[in-house]
């Protein structure tokens, strides 16, 4: 049997109040749909995505991993299936249905729904939940043998069948064939609409047998409608991958406060203290310790790296780098092996080479600097002009003394030195110091021993 996924995701989402479409909405650093993109690759194709409102937003963020189809008008569930029908019917033996608003569920889940609805003789299966809050899902009954025999909604439903657990979950495995022969007879609603759920009826009235299997996770099939469901998605994702984390061998101190995007790879026996947020696709190698306080984004650290108080956003460390506390790596920061770079520093577009030591104060921008440099607290690269940025080179085994302007476009040469406070606006040669406002090079015989009086 081969199956084919179709995802629901057309709906303005107007319960959000927002100007982005639902499915956009990210949920631990990912948009909504892309976990469903994700799940639906239980099926050997790519998934069918029924897009409307946003639909080129949503196309933008899916790419090739999903076929399209339009749904000009949103006329319900039904409806949206049907205008798969042309792409689909006759491709496969069976056809899943699931929502683009349901980041929390598991491919496993699926994997499960399909392999029930192969074992099953009925035209199709479905999922249930039992809960103490059914948040408006319609009620299932069930005959003696445990089969479905109607869905009823909540606003019809009488005291009694509210009083049901079991809440249908609008996630369908169906026999392909007997889906696409049905759908025109889904009746129109009073709203002028079609939904799924009427399948139900259509199928027992036809004497089939519809399965239907209760979940066991009920935060799995949150369906996210408003900000608040959001939130509580976002809480539930967190949740699980923190704990696949530290059953990876990463220690969290406090996971409740710790924040981890979907997409961040973290090494074994890494330490991640309270308040930290690792984001985007950052990646950090092992044994480092990152926190407490710390931000990540897009950042690539190595091995045995050291992050305290401290930002890092697009920015690369190679291994045995410590930063912080209150240390800000900008886009294009590069720190090679064994680099320190102490309390309220900066770097930004910048290469800080084997064993340069940042230790305090001080802003590095459009600069390369040589292994082994000692940069001094307050040193300054005055890269922008007001309409160019420009580069600083500074080479190895150099000294910068404290305060330092360093003025660019200006090269420092191997083994050069600067005076405290001096304000370099040209090229200093290998070896020499500089002082002063310019700075220039100290006088040959300054500092030579004065004669012996008698």
């Amino acid at each position: 049997m081969t199956l084919d996924v179709i995802i629901l995701a057309a709906g303005k989402g107007t319960r959000m109040k927002s100007r982005l479409p639902k499915v956009l909405h990210p949920v631990a650093g990912q948009p909504m749909i892309l976990y469903s993109v994700e799940v639906a690759q239980v099926a050997s194709h790519p998934p069918v995505l029924i897009i409307g409102h946003g639909s080129d937003a949503v196309k933008e963020i899916v790419g090739d991993r999903a076929r399209y189809v339009m749904q000009q008008e949103q006329l319900g569930t039904g409806h949206a299936v049907m205008q798969a029908q042309s792409t689909l019917e006759g491709h496969s033996n069976a056809v899943l249905v699931i929502y683009g608003d349901m980041p929390l569920l598991r491919a496993e889940t699926l994997q499960a729904l399909y392999e029930a609805q192969q074992a099953h003789t009925g035209p199709f299966s479905m999922l249930t939940n039992v809960t103490d809050t059914p948040r408006g899902f319609g009620r299932i009954l069930r005959d003696e043998n445990g089969f479905v025999t109607a869905i009823v909604e909540e606003a019809h439903a009488t005291v009694e069948q509210r009083a049901i657990r079991e809440v249908n979950l609008g996630i369908y495995c169906f026999d392909a064939a007997w889906l696409w022969a049905h759908l025109k007879d889904i009746p129109i609603s009073p709203k002028g609409e079609y939904y799924l759920t009427d399948l139900v009826e259509i199928a027992v009235r036809e004497g089939g047998q519809i399965n239907a299997l209760p979940m066991t996770d009920s935060g799995e099939v949150l369906g996210v409608n408003t900000r608040v469901h959001l939130a509580e998605a976002e809480a539930e994702m967190q949740r699980r991958i923190n704990e696949r984390w530290m059953l990876a061998g990463v220690t969290l101190i406090d996971p409740s406060r710790t924040v981890i995007h979907a997409q961040v790879q973290i090494g074994q026996d890494t330490v991640i203290w309270p308040d930290c947020y690792l984001l985007g696709e950052t990646v950090i190698g092992e044994a480092c310790r990152i926190g407490p306080n710390s931000t990540l984004l897009n950042a690539n650290l190595g091995d045995r790296c050291q992050v305290q108080y401290s930002v890092i956003e697009y920015a690369t460390l190679e291994d045995d780098v410590d930063v912080g506390p209150f240390g800000h790596l900008r886009k294009g920061a590069y720190l090679e092996a064994g680099v320190h770079m102490g309390n309220f520093g900066e770097v930004k577009n910048s290469r800080l080479r084997r064993g340069v030591k940042m230790g305090h104060f001080g802003y590095l921008g459009d600069a390369d600097v040589g292994e082994d440099t000692n940069i001094g607290a307050g040193t300054i690269t005055a890269n922008y002009d007001g309409m160019q940025k420009h580069k600083t080179q500074i080479g190895r085994d150099v000294f910068i003394g404290s305060d330092t302007v360093l003025v660019a476009p200006v090269i420092i040469g191997d083994q050069a030195r600067t005076g405290a406070g001096a304000v370099v606006t040209r090229d200093v040669d290998a070896g020499n110091l500089v002082l002063g406002v310019p700075a220039k090079p100290r006088p040959k015989d300054e500092h030579k021993p004065q004669e012996e009086t008698q």
